[in-house]
């Protein structure tokens, strides 16, 4: 059984029982569960009970299947607590994409979902003037100029949810989340010219029943998939978004309506 995605009330969940996730998003970290998921939230959200929101949304999208026992099913306990209200263990990203903007690639034992927006962008400038010299500051300022940028996902953020049906130990798991990342940058600076929002966050999964795979680095049968399916899901999210005509690309971090310049100094020494 591969990965399968569904997208209900404004949640997408990437589900196959018997995987192992690593999340750099909210509650982040590893865990075992059957599914994973991205949820959209409305302008101007303010929640901070995240355990409770994403509950509650899961279970109005009818993914109560994927609670665990302790998880809850909706109604209330002996405590009088809903059940709902508690959280799902499962992996859980937030946007203020919508989710008809969601987009899916597959390649090999490998599928990627994505939801694009740039509203927010981080922008990391590279001077062209080679090496800095041992002690000497790299960037011309000290801090980096924000433009307000959000802590909580908006309408910008991508968030990228990757599944391999390939086994891998908990190292190349993470090391999936550095070649997806990478990915996204890279599709990032060339269709918008930053590699980056200032929230974007990373689910990657793999299955526990799968063929066993050592290594998931970018020349690797699973990374290589998963770098394609992230270029390609990122770049159809972006097109779906930005065609709708509803919101355009900011031409620069000062165009956008949040963003962040790095170009903080730095000393550089032998090490």
């Amino acid at each position: 059984m591969g990965f399968e995605t569904a997208v209900a009330a404004g949640v997408l969940r990437l589900r196959r029982p018997d995987t192992r996730w690593l999340s750099t998003g909210w509650a982040g970290g590893f865990a075992d569960a059957p599914a994973g998921y991205n949820v959209s939230v409305p302008e101007g959200w303010d929640r901070t009970d995240l355990d409770a929101y994403v509950a509650r949304r899961l279970a109005d999208a009818g993914f109560r299947d994927d609670f665990s026992e302790d998880d809850g099913d909706g109604v209330s306990g002996e405590d009088g607590v809903a059940r709902a209200e508690r959280p799902p263990s499962s992996p859980a990203l937030l946007t203020g994409v919508d989710m008809r903007h969601a987009r899916v690639a597959r390649s090999g034992s490998v599928l990627a979902v994505a939801t694009a927006g740039v509203s927010n962008p981080a922008a990391l400038p590279v001077g062209g003037g080679g090496p800095a010299a041992e002690g000497e500051p790299v960037a011309a300022d000290d801090e980096s100029t924000a433009g307000d940028a959000p802590d909580r996902p908006g309408r910008g953020t991508v968030n990228i949810l990757v599944g391999t049906d390939r086994r891998l130990d908990d190292g190349a798991l993470a090391n999936l989340v550095a070649v997806a990342a990478e990915a996204k940058a890279a599709t990032l600076l060339s269709a918008t010219g930053v590699p980056g929002t200032t929230t974007d966050a990373v689910v990657v999964g793999s299955a526990r029943d799968g063929e066993p795979a050592t290594f998931s680095g970018s020349a690797t049968p699973v990374g290589s998939a998963a770098r394609a399916c992230v270029r390609d899901a990122v770049r159809a999210s972006l097109d779906s978004r930005y065609a709708a005509g509803d919101a355009s690309v900011p031409a620069s971090v000062a165009d956008a309506e949040h963003g962040v310049v790095t170009d903080r100094e730095t000393e550089v020494r032998r090490a």
